[in-house]
């Protein structure tokens, strides 16, 4: 994945204006702690289920590297893509709680220069002026230089991926470890562009006896750490929203309203800088496929659509298990309705409305249109698809802006985005 324009176009939190509304005491008849204690409780079974779905993919790789063939290679990737309805759900913890913000990167940090990981398509370049590592290939490699200083990568752990070579150089593109690391081995590039077709590594990659792509053990045990380090990195999380954990107790332990604005901050921080702007308009006014978030898969429409579907589980206080038992409480929407009945209808109608955007980018994938066709120029309807999602992302955040208003609790930073804020910026 080509990295500079992402760098370029990422633009720093916005401090939205919030319109001044009469204060109310809009939390006396809503348990503020119960609102919070839901929201953790949603937080807990979220990456539970995210930790479940990640120790079934390990479970798929281990098959596939135990027996590489069309089949364990199809139910590894069918595992990825079961493991990422849960995750992306979880986005909506980001941006507000220190803990969850500051471990994110290890799982799913993108987008990555994949010439770091493995063997990559001579379309993709042998260079880069912003990252030393673009093609150092640790699959290929016995060593990589690091600031001047050899590391030894004869043997590949799931600490040596952490703690030495992810966002080695301080390179945020050299991503080593999480979702889309295990994504690119899966799935390999995807040189199709705007076209039709994902990634298409055959599983011989993987097969020592029958190998293709060089290096095949090597790859295999890869894979197979970085499906290890994602369950640990889960496990970790799950242990920080139990009862007495860190990031639930940040929430707990804090006063109401801090709590509340938490929960605010995240949902108009994903809905706008973060999915509106640099995971959607990025991409559609550049018409670059470079810009898909799951991009060697071409499982991005899924990914979006979970993304806010996450927006309305922390809204409304409920989330659906993927066993199907349902994690429900008193919620932000609760405190808002009290506060004023009108702007949580609208906030409440405005994310229904924006998950059926991203429902019809789903469908029109799910019917044989990818995500990176979507976004690809000269697609009028695709593009109008993608933007119509876009537009309810932003009109989302406006009321959001909103509630946060009627709670009266003043001007909190959300994320921006030059994609929205400043398009030209992008061009530059």
């Amino acid at each position: 994945m080509k990295y500079g324009i992402w760098k370029n176009a990422y633009a720093a939190p916005l401090a939205f204006a919030l319109a001044a509304l009469p204060a109310t005491a809009v939390m006396a008849d809503v348990d503020g702690k119960a609102v919070l204690k839901t929201y953790a409780d949603i937080a807990e079974a979220n990456y539970e289920d995210s930790l479940t779905t990640a120790k079934a993919l390990e479970v798929a790789i281990g098959a596939l590297v135990a027996d590489p063939s069309e089949a364990t290679m199809k139910g590894a990737r069918d595992a990825w893509k079961a493991a990422r309805i849960p995750y992306q759900q979880t986005e909506a913890f980001r941006f507000g709680n220190a803990i969850v913000d500051d471990w994110e990167g290890r799982v799913n940090a993108w987008p990555l220069d994949e010439g770091l990981i493995d063997y990559v398509d001579s379309s993709y370049g042998s260079e880069s002026d912003l990252n030393p590592l673009y093609t150092a290939n640790i699959i290929a490699s016995k060593s990589v230089n690091v600031g001047g200083g050899d590391i030894d990568i004869s043997a590949i752990t799931p600490a040596l991926l952490s703690n030495e070579l992810h966002e080695a150089g301080e390179v945020e593109a050299n991503v080593t470890t999480g979702y889309h690391a295990i994504e690119f081995l899966l799935w390999g590039q995807d040189l199709n562009g705007t076209e039709a077709g994902a990634g298409t590594r055959p599983y011989t990659d993987f097969d020592p006896g029958n190998c293709t792509g060089g290096n095949c053990e090597r790859r295999a045990e890869y894979l197979a750490a970085a499906a290890n380090l994602l369950v640990d990195d889960l496990e970790e999380m799950v242990a920080n929203w139990r009862t007495d954990g860190e990031a639930r107790k940040a929430v707990m332990d804090g006063e109401v309203n801090q709590g509340v604005a938490t929960i605010l901050t995240g949902m108009g921080s994903l809905s706008y800088g973060e999915l509106a702007g640099e995971r959607m308009k990025l991409g559609l006014l550049l018409h670059d496929p470079e810009e898909e978030h799951d991009c060697f898969s071409d499982n991005t429409h899924i990914s979006h659509l979970y993304d806010a579907i996450g927006i309305r589980n922390v809204y409304e206080g409920s989330y659906t298990r993927i066993d199907g038992s349902v994690v429900k409480g008193p919620s932000v929407s609760d405190m808002v309705k009290h506060a004023n009945a009108d702007i949580d209808g609208e906030l409440r109608a405005d994310i229904d409305a924006t998950i059926a955007a991203m429902q019809a980018i789903a469908d029109a994938a799910e019917a044989g249109e990818a995500y990176d066709q979507q976004i690809g120029e000269g697609n009028a309807a695709g593009n109008a698809r993608v933007q119509a999602a876009i537009d309810a992302l932003v009109k989302q955040t406006k009321s959001i802006e909103r509630a946060v208003a009627a709670l009266d609790l003043g001007a909190l930073e959300f994320e921006g985005s030059d994609s929205l804020d400043n398009p030209n910026a992008v061009f530059e």
